[in-house]
């Protein structure tokens, strides 16, 4: 009985969150600067003085705790960390797939059910990527921010969270709709009896996200840090032109992208 109050209260909170996030962002996308859907790509830093606070607190935590961790993650066996990274993409479908359908991608929704499913079983949770061996389609993920973004909403101003990183007030309304499904990773079962999973197994995953994406790009995050003239508009600029790739679906890359949990930027990619 406790945990459902707790479970009700947490979404009539949540929702009450994304109603405010969503008024405020109507209004930062009407005076057509933050419009994704007309190609823009002015994005207001309405919160500079406490996104480079934030920033600065992200930057000594990276320092402190997840730069150490990734290089020591880094030394594990190759097989190792692969599977890591293969079991954390293949449960990030759980949050892509209702994305595709509410994008309107049935097709692509299908596909990566397919993938999900054959990578969960044939593969073992997905630690081994068989799917890609059956030459499936390359595997892009979604998340609710992305939805909002197709479906025309403003991408609001632009927001540095203390740890989750860069983000938007759209996207950071599209995290808190994650949340809405109830439990983290929705009805994912843990013992095949459609239990949810519980919030450590939801940290757990996000932490590993976090130090496996970490350690995939030590390298071109400190040169991006030791070029860049100002590291904070550097990422922001990055972090928006990924999104407004995504959103858009388009090709374009971008040198590096940079986030250290929810929605992590995929890899590096080059021009």
């Amino acid at each position: 009985m406790y945990y459902i109050i707790n479970l009700a209260m947490k979404k009539i909170i949540i929702t009450f969150l994304i109603s405010i996030i969503l008024t405020s962002n109507v209004s930062a996308g009407t005076d057509g600067e933050n419009d994704l859907s007309k190609n823009s790509k002015t994005v207001k830093d309405c919160f500079e003085s406490l996104n480079r606070g934030s920033f600065a607190l992200n930057q000594g935590l990276d320092k402190v705790i997840l730069k150490p961790v990734a290089r020591a993650y880094r030394g594990l066996p190759s097989p190792v960390r692969t599977g890591t990274s293969n079991a954390l993409t293949n449960l990030s479908s759980l949050i892509t797939i209702p994305n595709n359908v509410l994008q309107g991608e049935f097709k692509t929704a299908g596909i990566n059910t397919g993938r999900f499913a054959i990578n969960t079983t044939i593969g073992i949770l997905g630690i081994f990527n068989v799917a890609d061996k059956m030459n499936f389609p390359e595997y892009e993920k979604e998340d609710y921010g992305q939805t909002l973004g197709v479906w025309g909403v403003g991408t609001g101003c632009y927001l540095v969270l203390p740890v989750l990183g860069p983000s938007t007030v759209r996207d950071t309304a599209g995290s808190f709709i994650n949340v809405l499904g109830g439990d983290p990773w929705y009805n994912a079962s843990t013992h095949g009896n459609n239990e949810f999973l519980d919030e450590s197994d939801y940290i757990l995953t996000k932490t590993l996200t976090a130090v496996d994406f970490r350690a995939n790009n030590l390298e071109t995050i400190e040169n991006l840090e030791k070029n860049s003239m100002d590291f904070y508009a550097s990422v922001k600029s990055l972090y928006l032109q990924n999104r407004q790739r995504k959103i858009m679906n388009t090709n374009a890359t971008i040198e590096v992208i940079y986030r250290g949990n929810e929605g992590d930027w995929e890899e590096i990619e080059n021009q």
